[in-house]
């Protein structure tokens, strides 16, 4: 089985001990903890163990951070951020890597574990003799004697308070959501689930890491199962309870008996505020789905039941010269095909090609035919989005699983992979090239409209370039899980580099990689 770090943000927690305690005694596999002290020793001092690393700072840098810092020191396969008032099941650890090591739950999926109740303590009053659950200490609730409880502890989880699934509503603010147990789509033992708590979740640590980790823009505390769970799902990815295991937490819902970070209103409203930018204006680099993607896949969500937009609609525009070599064309034909499912497909080309919806649009071969080739293909689609696909290049199905999150951004995918059909040299690096192109259909028609006008008039300018959007500042990237691949060969109208030698400027082979083929690809399984 792989290692899994438990990272544990605390500052002057009295409940850090017995949290650690647990999550040693039940922990079955190759299982450490970070646990980072924010601001404060610990109550109870922590024995050494040589599963336990401990991280201090005599100012406390946030919660938030506290668990970035976590995780830049875990070496683990996958990491589970815990509050330090917890308790889990036995053999927690490996229930929850399990899925990832069978093939159930992709490297792409966010696990919560099922959530208890959990009751730490009792309050016994030493005058009246009165058992009072867990709160404020000091004075009895029945003879209000003052400074006459006792803390009597118990550790054990409320198996009556069981919580899979969450929502969060339009303010955003995380809500329970236990009727969407009674849904078809909330069965089985690994469910989908919309928002979470915060206190409990894990995820493998290159994926922590791919999301950016925890934005510490929202502040220390406050909207983090909200962040998560977005960042989970318009990423592309999934988020799941795991009913096969549980944790249990410690909540302090009462006057006096609070959280041991700092919880102030106008704190939480600023992460709010933050999180409603961040969100509810699709302004996350991150994303490939827009939020209403959420709202739709969870429909109906209460408090969101009018904010639903209809399911956004994708074609494509396929341009060609006719000059390809012809098993190549028709290797690049029949992948993007195979890739497409149902989205509609134009086609527009120099000479009369079978593919799609075809537009004959007569012409010497040139950049300006290219961009007039373009956008009739654009003009001739009816869908809301448009992705522009060369004729030399193979994509994948998770090309055109993206769908982009504004309207009035271009977005280029850029997991792409350059490669030679006869040298086979097979490069990377972080570009944006047309062949990745994404974007409102409405955007893109006006953009070359107004590039086909410029240059039919002035000629072309290549201070310009070719990416729509690029010199503008409009353009946004995003990476498909597999690569598409972009084949060079003797007449690409775009010159090839082989090597980061090659480049004038270095900042513009940033990201750059050499391989023996594309991950994901077997070419010449595909006669390339």
């Amino acid at each position: 089985m792989p290692s899994l770090s438990v990272l544990i943000p605390s500052r002057h927690e009295a409940f850090l001990l017995p949290t650690i305690q647990d999550v040693l005694a039940k922990k079955r596999g190759d299982t450490n903890l970070i646990v980072v002290l924010d601001g404060e020793w610990p109550i109870d001092p922590i024995p050494d163990h040589p599963d336990v690393h401990l991280v201090y700072h005599p100012v406390s840098i946030g919660q938030r951070a506290a668990t970035n810092e976590a995780a830049r020191i875990s070496r683990a396969d996958f990491l589970m951020k815990l509050d330090a008032h917890c308790a889990v099941d036995e053999g927690f650890d490996l229930k929850l890597m399990e899925p990832y090591t069978t093939g159930e739950l992709s490297p792409i999926t966010t696990t919560i574990p099922r959530l208890y109740n959990l009751h730490v303590f009792n309050r016994i009053c030493t005058v009246c003799g009165a058992t009072h659950y867990q709160g404020p200490m000091g004075e009895c609730p029945s003879c209000h004697a003052p400074d006459a409880l006792r803390l009597e502890m118990v550790w054990a989880p409320r198996f009556n308070r069981l919580t899979d699934f969450a929502r969060f509503d339009h303010r955003p603010q995380f809500q329970y959501w236990n009727a969407y147990k009674r849904r078809s789509q909330a069965q089985g033992d690994l469910a989908d689930v919309m928002c979470h708590v915060g206190a409990g979740w894990m995820m493998p640590r290159a994926r922590y890491w791919d999301l950016g980790g925890l934005d510490e823009g929202h502040g220390s505390w406050g909207q983090m199962g909200i962040e998560i769970s977005c960042k989970s799902w318009l990423s592309g990815g999934r988020q799941v309870v795991n009913k096969r295991t549980w944790y249990s937490h410690l909540f302090r819902t009462q006057p006096g008996f609070s959280f041991p970070y700092p919880h102030k209103e106008r704190a939480a409203e600023f992460a709010r505020e933050y999180s409603r930018r961040l969100w509810f204006d699709n302004a996350w680099s991150g994303q490939v789905r827009p939020l209403s993607w959420i709202l739709r896949a969870f429909h109906p969500v209460p408090q969101w039941e009018t904010e639903v937009e209809p399911e956004p609609t994708l074609g494509v525009v396929y341009y060609t010269d006719n000059r390809l070599d012809p098993a190549l064309m028709q290797a690049c034909q029949h992948q993007l095909v195979t890739a497409l499912a149902d989205h509609p497909l134009v086609s527009v080309s120099l000479a009369p090609i079978d593919l799609g919806t075809n537009i004959v649009l007569p012409g010497e071969r040139g950049r300006l035919q290219m961009f007039r080739q373009i956008l009739a293909g654009l003009e001739a689609l009816t869908t809301e989005y448009a992705c522009l696909c060369e004729h030399d290049c193979l994509y994948p199905p998770a090309h055109f699983d993206f769908t982009p999150p504004r309207r009035d951004r271009f977005y280029y995918n850029q997991s792409v992979w350059r490669v030679h059909v006869r040298t086979r040299q097979c490069v990377t690096y972080r570009m944006m090239s047309v062949s990745g192109c994404c974007a409102s259909r409405q955007l893109l028609i006006d953009y070359y409209r107004a590039l086909v006008d410029e240059v039919s008039r002035s000629g072309y300018d290549h201070a310009r370039g070719y990416e729509p959007g690029v010199r503008e500042g409009l353009a946004l990237g995003w990476r498909s899980r597999t690569p598409y691949v972009d084949l060079r060969h003797e007449q690409n109208l775009t010159a090839s580099r082989w090597s980061s030698s090659a480049f004038h400027d270095i900042r513009t082979c940033q990201e750059w990689r050499e391989s023996p083929t594309p991950p994901g690809w077997d070419l010449r399984a595909l006669g390339v």
